[in-house]
């Protein structure tokens, strides 16, 4: 997973602010990367993007609201 879903520093910011104030899980917290990997590959990004982790949070927390 660390090979293939890094982020950068900004991307970890957004992931690290979303943990604190939504309160994920530890299992959200592996899973966001993941989503945010998929994202990026759809979108033909070799890179996970910052905007690629916020739309994977936006789907965990929809995810969170629906299942609840």
């Amino acid at each position: 997973m660390k090979t293939h879903c890094q982020i950068d520093s900004e991307a970890s910011c957004y992931l690290e602010h979303a943990m604190e104030e939504v309160n994920f899980s530890a299992r959200a917290h592996d899973r966001i990367p993941k989503v945010a990997r998929n994202l990026a590959d759809l979108a033909g990004s070799v890179n996970i993007r910052p905007n690629d982790v916020l739309e994977a949070i936006q789907y965990r927390s929809l995810d969170r609201k629906l299942f609840s």
